[in-house]
């Protein structure tokens, strides 16, 4: 076969792909209210079962998700944060933990059953990150003065902390927790090795700042979005960026990959959040939305990408709002 036809023959693989996806056209999306302020971050736990959001109000909410979009949504406040609440995430291996990072300098634990907060610690500055290593033994924590903290999650103890003189954006481990990544306004990759915190690489990724991070799924690549407005993704093996995403023309604030690795959702100030297809670069769905954009992010089990921005009212206030799309229109 001549490089041609081995071309061709690529072609049309990619293109059968593109048959057997997603029918994104054909599923809408709803709204669930419930904060007083605009959210922030939104995060699915293991299952897929639940949603939490976190929110500028100082509360997160836990909400009860259907797949299929049926019944009447219930929702649990965790109230005792005294400032916003940045991000939250859920312990990997526990359907009811969830860990919040708030500007008042404290991570809380919550059993989301109950409502309550189980641990919490304070810390040295405002947070404004937080990620589980993927064995859900440790958290990892990040603050506007540019300081990690790793804290065990065991004891609910601080056993890590370091200052970078750069500024961290976004932080994430790989799926086996041997490898770091941080994100910088420099527009690099830090990798980091895990538990040591050696520099392993530094990857020139961006010609601007790079602010968000995610890792796929299936372990084979992550992905950077940029000041620069592109979206990169990464060979996590080889460390090279394998294809850029040009959908977006604004910074990009927010990426997450579907559960089967196949998909990835990218957001900004742009009117619309853009899906596109990872193995071909194409973009496959926009789902249009009227503000810029804090959090995407899709179920680990179904296709349903939960989304939340600075929506207003009429009145130009806070809608305190987040959407699901992915479920069948009716």
């Amino acid at each position: 076969m001549n490089h041609t036809e081995k071309g061709r023959a690529h072609e049309a693989q990619l293109l059968a792909m593109e048959e057997k996806s997603v029918a994104f056209k054909n599923l809408g999306s709803r709204e669930y209210q419930g904060h007083k302020k605009k959210v922030h971050s939104v995060a699915w736990n293991c299952t897929g079962t639940k949603l939490a959001s976190g929110s500028v109000d100082h509360t997160a909410r836990v909400w009860n998700i259907d797949a299929h979009g049926h019944g009447k949504v219930k929702d649990i406040e965790l109230k005792g944060h005294t400032d916003s609440v940045d991000q939250l995430c859920w312990d990997p291996k526990h359907t009811d933990l969830l860990a919040t990072a708030a500007g008042d300098k404290t991570v809380r634990l919550w059993d989301a059953r109950s409502g309550k907060c189980s641990q919490q610690v304070e810390l040295s500055g405002e947070n404004i990150n937080i990620t589980y290593k993927p064995d859900g033994t440790h958290l990892a924590v990040g603050n506007k003065e540019d300081e990690l903290t790793i804290l065990d999650v065991r004891k609910f103890k601080p056993m890590h902390r370091r200052k970078f003189n750069y500024e961290v954006n976004e932080i994430a481990w790989n799926t086996t927790g041997e490898l770091f990544f941080l994100t910088t306004g420099n527009g690099t990759v830090e990798v980091l090795a895990y538990p040591s915190l050696k520099v392993l690489h530094t990857l020139m990724a961006h010609t601007a700042g790079c602010y968000c991070i995610a890792i796929d799924p299936i372990g084979r690549y992550f992905a950077v979005g940029s000041a620069d407005s592109l979206v990169s993704l990464w060979d996590i093996s080889q460390m090279l960026c394998v294809r850029t995403f040009l959908k977006l023309e604004w910074p990009v604030r927010t990426i997450s990959f579907n559960c089967t690795g196949e998909y990835i959702a990218s957001a900004s100030e742009d009117p619309f959040i853009d899906i596109s297809n990872v193995h071909t670069g194409r973009s496959v769905h926009q789902i249009p939305c009227k503000a810029a954009m804090n959090s995407v992010e899709w179920s680990p089990k179904y296709n349903l990408l939960a989304y939340a921005g600075d929506d207003k009212n009429k009145y130009q206030a806070d809608e305190g709002i987040f959407r699901i799309f992915g479920f069948e229109s009716s």
